[in-house]
């Protein structure tokens, strides 16, 4: 099928690219004790093993890009099943961190408690990506635990058996 233009395009890839699974992640930079920042995403992927490397991409509109490109490090946390209620509040609200269970890792970056992997990076390289930018970190510190990943599909959360 070939492409249209404008919106039509938008939504025929914003479906066809739902047929793909994806894990469901917040990321957050800053620190958790002055002016965090973070949101929900499933753009999350491995890049390299050796050296440690991750990418996620992140909207050229989105209000917190300048506190992504400002802070040195963030951390990807891998959602559990049972999380969803906070994956849809990092997607949608303003204050996303008021009440949310959430530590302070290394760098004092936010993470959120319950998360099945966390993935505390160094930014290593921001890219121009068409509309988003995408942001390749260096892994530092890994922490993992037992449970069932949130995923994302067809428009829905669930859960993967």
């Amino acid at each position: 099928m070939h492409l249209p233009a404008g919106e039509r395009r938008h939504r025929l890839l914003r479906h066809a690219l739902g047929r793909w699974p994806t894990g469901v992640a917040i990321v957050t930079c800053g620190r958790l004790d002055a002016r965090p920042a973070g949101l929900t995403v499933n753009s999350f992927a491995s890049v390299s093993l050796d050296p440690p490397l991750v990418l996620w991409s992140l909207a050229e509109s989105a209000s917190v890009l300048p506190a992504f490109l400002e802070s040195p490090h963030f951390a990807v946390n891998v959602l559990e099943a049972s999380q969803e209620p906070l994956a849809r509040r990092f997607a949608e609200e303003r204050e996303r961190f008021a009440g949310a269970p959430l530590r302070a890792g290394r760098h004092g970056l936010p993470i959120v408690e319950g998360a099945i992997a966390v993935f505390e990076c160094r930014r290593e390289a921001v890219h121009p990506g068409g509309d988003h930018r995408i942001l390749i970190g260096r892994v530092e510190r890994l922490i993992t635990r037992p449970g069932r990943a949130l995923a994302f599909h067809e428009g829905m959360f669930r859960e993967l058996a």
